[in-house]
């Protein structure tokens, strides 16, 4: 027994020594397990417009209790449930008073908009999503108020205003006509012949604010130590880029210090930032905050599906999560397919079914934190202006109870537009593929919190990786093309021992002489345990 104790205490020191030079030298970052807070944030997250979800009061507008009422739609809290879509995490668009319908001009960062309801309504919401063990990221634009906050009117009135600071003014050395990021006019006369100009980076209606008054930093740390208070288990940090447009180091230091604070409030609290750039751009913000959204591998995904081919989507995700784990071991990527600003993944991929059920088998295979755009899982269209992209989501064929009325949807419209209802009835269904493969990833560990590595098939058509975990490893295989191909996988390789997940029949996979031969119909996917 004794030799036994020895052998054990003399194992756990040199595990010891393995992790500290593991995390000392970058080594083997992406091999360590995340610790208990990043743990708790892992999971399939949703991203939801309020207005375009579910009508609780009948005025056409989407509201809080809407998402309440649909709740069980997205995860019931019940594990094994075969109806829920099964997601961890609902991310909700701006719900703070603002004159716009996208609500990313906040008038009030203490309250809701009205049209969608009242602060106790929140409450509630963050309450029954909880129950189902549910988190409930709240969308916030910091970057910049509407011009008609009370803050900023004041600043205007008077000169002498506490809230004057809040903003950035011109003076007489700047160069009124300075152009920004895309060609934009910056500064804005506050109204005609005033000379009191202004700086809105995105929008005369939305004046930036001025972090570098520390009474700026103090008040935005309360509105999301307050939001948590309230219910909320994080934050997507809308335009995080550009609270110091083109300086990182600036940003990178307030988004950490708003973390920390945070902290105090919820250890667990999870940060996810739009910082719409190259890996290599977004890597540093990884000091501060658990994620930031995959821009480029959104790309990568919809581009290897549309055409049919490898285009070295492993390799590259590889790549980003490399330089994301030199600076943040614990970081989450934050995989997606499309979201609220670009034309709806359905759009890109031309309607095809096949080719959307195969964006979703590669989104929900990734590592990281996937995300789900609203109606994306029942194959809605979307492009042009903002509002054709987030129109109403479709619970039924035609009208019924709750479908939200606000837009009049030009893409989702007519009675073979698709639909909950309708998917609902079919086992084959986008809904239904969706469904299945998020309930399958949670069952993995491998999947929801392993690393990843490129599985090269000697086949272009066939896009191959593992994930892998200390306890489980997962091969998975998508056959991106429209034709039939039949591979053999060496089992010194991967030695795989049952099929995990499949589109298709398991009479497709043989076995023998140390290989698995495995054909894969058109637009299928196989994961191997």
């Amino acid at each position: 027994m004794l030799k036994k104790l020895r052998a054990l205490k003399f194992l756990s020191f040199i595990l010891t020594l393995t992790l500290v030079f593991s995390f000392a030298t970058g080594a083997f970052a992406k091999d360590v397990s995340p610790n208990l807070a990043t743990q708790s944030n892992l999971g399939v997250y949703y991203e939801l417009y309020v207005n375009s979800f579910y009508d609780s009061n009948n005025d056409g507008h989407g509201d809080l209790n809407g998402v309440t009422e649909k709740l069980n739609y997205l995860n019931d809290g019940h594990k094994n449930s075969q109806t829920d879509l099964g997601v961890n995490a609902i991310w909700l668009m701006p719900i703070f008073p603002s004159p716009s319908y996208h609500k990313y001009d906040t008038t009030d960062y203490y309250n809701v908009d009205p049209q969608y309801g009242t602060l106790q309504d929140f409450r509630n919401l963050a309450k029954e999503a909880h129950k189902r063990g549910v988190k409930v990221i709240l969308d916030i634009a910091l970057n910049h108020t509407s011009n008609q906050n009370p803050w900023f009117q004041s600043a205007v009135k008077d000169k002498n205003s506490p809230y004057r600071d809040y903003y950035i003014w011109a003076n007489q050395n700047t160069d009124l006509n300075e152009k920004g990021p895309w060609g934009q006019q910056l500064w804005h006369e506050t109204y005609p012949g005033s000379g009191d100009y202004y700086y809105a980076l995105f929008d005369p209606a939305m004046p930036d604010l001025n972090y570098d008054n520390p009474k700026v930093r103090e008040e935005v740390i309360n509105i999301g130590k307050f939001w948590l208070k309230q219910g909320a288990d994080g934050f997507r940090l809308d335009a995080a880029m550009h609270i110091y447009t083109g300086d990182t180091d600036k940003n990178v230091a307030w988004w950490d210090e708003f973390d920390q604070a945070l902290k105090t409030v919820d250890q667990n609290v999870y940060l996810v930032g739009e910082v719409w750039d190259r890996p290599n751009n977004i890597a540093p913000y990884y000091q501060a905050l658990n994620s930031s959204f995959n821009f480029d591998l959104a790309g990568k995904i919809l581009d290897a599906v549309q055409n049919g081919e490898d285009n070295g989507l492993a390799a590259f995700e590889m790549s980003t999560l490399s330089q994301y784990q030199s600076v943040n071991p614990d970081a989450i990527d934050a995989p997606f397919l499309t979201n609220h600003d670009q034309e709806r993944t359905m759009s890109v991929l031309n309607g095809n079914v096949d080719k959307a059920k195969m964006a979703a088998s590669i989104l929900l295979t990734m590592p990281g934190n996937p995300y789900i755009y609203y109606g994306e899982e029942i194959g809605m269209l979307g492009d042009g202006p903002d509002p054709l992209k987030r129109e109403p989501f479709r619970w039924y064929p035609g009208d019924g109870e709750g479908q939200t009325t606000w837009e009049t949807p030009q893409y989702n419209v007519g009675p073979n537009a698709v639909s909950v209802e309708a998917e609902d009835q079919d086992p084959n269904s986008l809904l239904n593929h969706y469904r299945e493969l998020i309930h399958v990833r949670e069952s993995s560990p491998a999947l929801v919190s392993g690393n990843i590595q490129d599985f090269q098939t000697g086949d272009s058509r066939i896009l191959g990786y593992t994930r892998n975990d200390q306890k489980d490893s997962v091969l998975v295989l998508n056959n991106l093309s429209d034709q039939t191909v039949t591979i053999s996988v060496n089992e010194q390789e991967f030695k795989t021992h049952k099929v995990l997940y499949t589109t298709f029949s398991h009479k497709n996979v043989t076995r023998g002489h140390g290989k698995v031969e495995i054909t894969l119909p058109a637009f299928s996917t196989i994961m191997l345990k």
